[in-house]
């Protein structure tokens, strides 16, 4: 290695721990004092880029395994065992009361047909928990889609119950669960296409580009338009313990790469309010953060 080369690589090395640190710094003024548990991923998906806080502890994932329920379901279409415009059929029993399900406002009576795509839709952008079950039916229940996900090499990973069972039991949302720093890994495999037909990532990219939930998550400060995100929250209980507020997602930046991004607050006792907060003002300090390290 030549002498410009190794003076290159040892500011290169200074700079990243120069931001890493002013990164951390910005996000323990922002978590500090806050009675929650937080846990922060960001990884390049082009440029080399990683901060990582808490990554390891496994957090409860709310609605954010529908991600991960879409990618299983869309490897079945890749296999040719569904496809896009297959007819799904929802009877009146699937849309359950007293669960967030604009689907089921829409349709209040069910026995109705909707496509697969129709679907996808409602249980990633709108995050519709009746959707979601009626998709995981599909892959034969939860454990096939950990087993899925975890024979990609992402084992920090659980998932044991669907929405109706999350909503019998309290508890149960605990059992679906994983780090921060095995979901932002998926996220980036799937962004590389190493996961999904090119067709199949492309349509659940732009699904999650169309996101309705969380707009005060992480996209509430990034430019308009830049983040594929998927949200979870689980509300409070009657203790006023937020067991989950979530988000993931991948942001373009101006120069055209890419970040994924994972940030997951569990067993809080903060407002809702508080709890968005902390994730739309960490991400947007990652966000700075990225764009000095690539310049």
């Amino acid at each position: 290695m030549g002498k410009r080369s190794l003076l290159f690589l040892i500011a290169l090395s200074c700079f990243s721990s120069s931001y890493s640190q002013t990164l951390a710094e910005q996000i323990t003024s922002i978590t500090k004092g806050k009675n929650a548990s937080v846990s922060i991923s960001a990884i390049g998906i082009e440029k080399p880029f990683s901060f990582h806080s808490n990554e390891t502890r496994h957090q409860p994932m709310l609605s954010v395994f529908k991600f991960p329920i879409a990618l299983h379901v869309l490897s079945l279409v890749d296999q040719g065992l569904f496809k896009m415009d297959t007819p799904i059929f929802v009877r009146a029993e699937d849309l359950l009361e007293n669960t967030w399900s604009p689907l089921k406002l829409k349709y209040p009576n069910g026995n109705i047909t909707l496509t697969l795509k129709e679907l996808l839709d409602y249980a990633v952008a709108q995050s519709d928990n009746n959707a979601c079950d009626i998709l995981l039916r599909l892959v034969k229940g939860p454990t096939k889609t950990q087993h899925f996900i975890r024979n990609l090499g992402i084992t920090e990973f659980k998932m044991r119950y669907n929405e109706a069972e999350m909503h019998e039991n309290w508890t149960n949302q605990y059992k679906n669960s994983a780090t921060t720093k095995a979901l932002t890994a998926l996220l980036k495999c799937f962004y590389e296409g190493k996961i999904l037909s090119f067709s199949s990532t492309k349509i659940l990219y732009e699904i999650m580009l169309n996101t309705k939930t969380g707009t005060n998550k992480i996209k509430a400060f990034l430019p308009i338009g830049s983040t594929a995100h998927k949200t979870g929250s689980s509300g409070k209980n009657n203790a006023g313990l937020t067991a989950a507020e979530n988000d993931i997602g991948i942001i373009t930046m101006p120069n055209g790469t890419h970040l994924a991004v994972a940030i997951l607050i569990s067993d809080s006792m903060e407002s809702e309010e508080t709890n968005t907060k902390m994730i739309s003002e960490i991400s947007k300090h990652i966000y700075d953060a990225y764009t000095l390290s690539v310049e």
